[in-house]
């Protein structure tokens, strides 16, 4: 090659980076939401191409592309819904690139669009700051470079911990070391970030009784669910509740409190069925209580076959699927700060109140806007995915609604109909992972054109409610 040729492309590669960053910078300034949907469905792309080699699979085939863009799907979305079996059909290579999408995904569509921004411009500037602080909630811009910092090191230190808790009950298991090793990371991966995937051959039914793998996976579960920022906001202030921010407080609250009630109706509903808690004692009973109570919020992680559950605890789950957990965190749903300032400006329309208030602080009138968009949304995708799969499908209502929110909510608990829906059907499941895990506000934001400024207001004239 000739030497002024050599010196052209290496002139040009410079050239192209900048080229690339001012094209990245171009689109997160005007459209920065769409910038994040667009890395995060890059992901998917990068994974189902992934396990699409045969070398992902058992029998080394090429995968049909269906199946391979629903497991790239829930494991980016950290939903836990599968077509194919997790342990027989992947092999280890598969298991392993969705062990990898399951911990980009828990990291945030907003936070992972803020790491490529600054990996390119190998700098965090203002667009990509907002970026982070929308998803992270985080007012402060000039404290973004070390929460993303921080969002790393404490995904990667639960999920250690997580792995040290497991290690010793798989290594009892007569396994060899390398295999419960994989296990016990693949499971502490899983858990903290609300996928819901097991790899293990005969699945978590064997160890039903096992409270040195349920407990973990209560544990883990929750810590992921709560968000990021409340997950911090503790750590900062674990001696100083009165320091807390309204967030982390309303997050705490509504998430607890929805977990004891969802343990008690659950348990009670499913206590004397045969098929689940029926066969076990008293005392084993009570840890899947309390394991359903933070399951349906994310995590979709079950020793009982959800499948044999009583109707009446399908329709429970489906309210807690629906909510989900805390902003900025590994779960889906519409998220309890929603449900909480929803539940607020009723409380306060019905005691006449001017202000919404809690915990001595007043909650704007843009936040319950913001509260029944993301919930009118959410509300809108379920149902027309459960009209779809009504008309598609030969499958009940019951079961195509719990499988729809078990989807949106991004908790991969199911009745057993995925694998058996039919190739239509697994694209809807996959569209509705894929809002639900990016965000209802989100996906909206990103399909905007532009922000509508009206300098001439309306006047005022009240309808009649009810």
């Amino acid at each position: 090659m000739p030497k002024d040729r050599r010196v052209a492309i290496s002139a040009s590669a410079p050239g192209r980076l900048a080229q690339f960053r001012a094209w990245i910078d171009h689109i997160a300034r005007q459209y920065p939401t769409r910038l994040a949907v667009i890395v995060f469905a890059l992901i998917i792309a990068l994974v189902t191409a992934l396990l699409c080699l045969p070398i992902s699979t058992r029998a080394r085939v090429v995968p049909p592309f269906v199946d391979a863009l629903f497991t790239a799907t829930t494991s980016v979305c950290v939903t836990g819904l599968t077509t194919v079996d997790m342990s027989t059909y992947w092999s280890t290579f598969g298991q392993f690139v969705v062990m990898i999408g399951i911990s980009i995904g828990g990291l945030g569509v907003m936070t992972l669009a803020s790491i490529l921004g600054f990996a390119v411009s190998r700098h965090i500037g203002l667009t990509q700051r907002m970026l982070a602080a929308s998803e992270t909630k985080t007012s402060s811009l000039g404290q973004v470079g070390s929460l993303l910092k921080a969002v790393v090191f404490t995904a990667v230190g639960v999920d250690v911990l997580l792995f040290i808790c497991f290690l010793p009950r798989f290594l009892s298991l007569n396994l060899p070391v390398g295999k419960a090793a994989w296990h016990a990371l693949f499971m502490a991966v899983s858990t903290f970030n609300n996928a819901g995937l097991i790899v293990l051959p005969d699945g978590l039914a064997p160890h039903a009784t096992d409270l040195s793998i349920i407990v973990p996976v209560i544990i883990g579960t929750a810590m992921g669910a709560i968000g990021f920022p409340a997950f911090m906001d503790l750590r900062r202030h674990w001696f100083e509740p009165r320091r807390l921010s309204l967030h982390t407080k309303i997050t705490l609250t509504t998430y607890l409190s929805l977990a004891v009630i969802g343990a008690l109706l659950v348990g009670a509903s499913e206590w004397n069925n045969p098929e689940t808690y029926g066969q076990l004692s008293a005392m084993q009973r009570i840890p899947h209580a309390l394991l359903s109570g933070v399951n349906t919020r994310s995590s979709g992680i079950s020793f009982i076959d959800v499948g044999q559950m009583h109707k009446g605890t399908w329709f429970i789950q489906d309210i807690l699927m629906f909510i989900g957990g805390g902003s900025a965190s590994t779960a889906g749903g519409i998220k309890v700060t929603t449900i909480a300032v929803l539940s607020l400006a009723v409380l306060a329309e019905a005691r006449g109140d001017r202000d919404i208030e809690a915990f001595g602080r007043r909650i704007p009138y843009t936040t319950v806007r913001l509260a029944i968009a993301v919930a009118l949304i959410g509300t809108f995708l379920v149902a027309v995915a459960v009209l779809i799969l009504l008309t598609i499908t030969p499958y009940s209502l019951d079961v195509v609604l719990f499988e729809s929110i078990s989807a949106f909510g991004t908790v991969g608990l199911s009745t057993g109909i995925t694998p058996e829906l039919p190739a239509a059907g697994k694209y809807v499941l996959i569209g509705l992972m894929y809002l639900g895990r990016t965000g209802t506000m989100t996906v909206a934001a990103a399909l905007a054109l532009r922000q509508r400024r009206r300098v001439i207001r309306m006047s005022v004239e009240q309808p009649i409610i009810g």
